[in-house]
């Protein structure tokens, strides 16, 4: 089984697929680490612009090269949004992806183009949500557990110009599959929002119509 979680940075996706594939005994893959991956490489490299450098950095991608911590900061996650603009590293890290989604016995995947472009039959396809000041306070949570300085409007600048890019970009543009449940995660705390999304993989498996 495939279990296909898209959504906005913030949304809490990261977070619910993890704790799905606890809870099923299957694999996860944060897509997004795959950006940030080539994006910390560009970023040591000093050729953030350069799409050259960003595609090689792609098309030679290990994805044990660097520990998950190190790829965690905001000027990370802002190099790997610029990088997944370009549809040649796109396509580099699609083939790591296919094949990851072919683990058994299942596997977790969450990013922004998993239900539409990287696992279009997978069984499961939730969109994860929550409106933009939730997601800014939940970064700046996030950002104050790690003992950053935390400067509230450029956090929603920041969040902004990413859902921009994610939306905008020409090649898999953030968007809700036609067949994804919307998972409205405003209200909801985590226990409540993972609880939300095992009932909404539990209907499938019995045959049922998500609520």
């Amino acid at each position: 089984m495939i279990i296909a979680i898209d959504g906005p940075a913030a949304s809490g996706k990261g977070t619910i697929a993890r704790r799905l594939a606890q809870h099923y005994g299957y694999r996860h893959l944060d897509s997004g680490l795959l950006y940030r991956g080539v994006g910390f490489t560009v970023l040591q490299a000093g050729t953030l612009g350069e799409r050259a450098t960003a595609i090689a950095a792609a098309r030679s991608y290990d994805p044990a090269r660097f520990p998950e911590e190190e790829l965690k900061s905001d000027e990370v996650a802002q190099a790997a949004s610029i990088v997944a603009a370009i549809p040649e590293v796109r396509s580099a890290l699609i083939a790591l992806q296919h094949e990851f989604a072919r683990s058994k016995p299942g596997v977790v995947i969450d990013g922004r183009d998993i239900g539409t472009v990287i696992a279009p039959d997978a069984e499961v396809k939730i969109f994860v949500t929550a409106t933009p000041q939730e997601r800014v306070r939940r970064r700046i949570l996030e950002l104050r557990g790690r003992g950053g300085t935390v400067d509230e409007a450029a956090v929603l600048a920041d969040i902004e110009a990413r859902d921009d890019r994610d939306r905008n970009r020409a090649v898999a543009p953030l968007r809700q599959a036609e067949d994804a449940v919307l998972l409205d995660t405003t209200h909801l705390d985590i226990s409540s929002a993972v609880r939300a999304a095992i009932d909404i993989v539990e209907a499938v498996r019995a045959g049922r119509r998500p609520a």
